[in-house]
């Protein structure tokens, strides 16, 4: 992988979904080569991951491709520093993941974030599940805090929810 161009890369890749999902293309399998899927891993990504946002900007026109980029540059750090390059090999399953009501100090939606960005970060989130959905966009807007910047702030917090409900209530001032 040419580092120095990742994002070029991730861009034309990106523009690529984007316009198949635009098409009607809902054949994800069909979405990517195996070169291209091989250099997705190569940063931390999935296919999936630029199928969900490339269905999420048809459909909702968001995210955004800066925003999509600063989401993967956060998965990329976390991928190649915290995981040395190595994917974690488990999938959490949606049944897994915080209910879509339960809350942390009376913050509806706040633990399944919190899950859903840690399984994110370690490239285990299943197919059926987006970091960065409506549900998670509503969130994020509701406290002002942008989607890369919430991703951050969970792996700064070692996994401390504590730290990640500081940040939360910190947004808001």
């Amino acid at each position: 992988m040419k580092s120095y161009l990742w994002t070029r890369k991730l861009r034309e890749l990106y523009d690529k979904a984007v316009d198949l999902y635009r098409g009607g293309n809902r054949d994800l399998d069909s979405y990517f080569s195996a070169d291209e899927h091989s250099w997705l891993t190569s940063v931390g990504l999935r296919p999936i991951n630029l199928y969900d946002w490339a269905e999420d900007m048809v459909s909702a026109g968001e995210p955004d491709w800066n925003t999509v980029l600063l989401i993967a540059a956060a998965r990329r750090d976390y991928f190649l520093v915290h995981q040395k390059g190595v994917t974690a090999n488990t999938v959490t399953e949606a049944a897994e993941l915080p209910a879509k009501t339960e809350e942390l100090a009376g913050i509806i939606w706040l633990p399944r974030i919190i899950a859903k960005s840690t399984c994110f970060l370690k490239g285990g989130l299943c197919h059926e599940i987006m970091y960065g959905c409506g549900g998670d966009r509503r969130f994020l807007k509701e406290h002002d805090i942008h989607p890369a910047d919430f991703l951050r702030a969970v792996w700064a917090s070692g996994g401390d929810q504590a730290k990640v409900l500081a940040f939360v209530k910190g947004s808001a001032k």
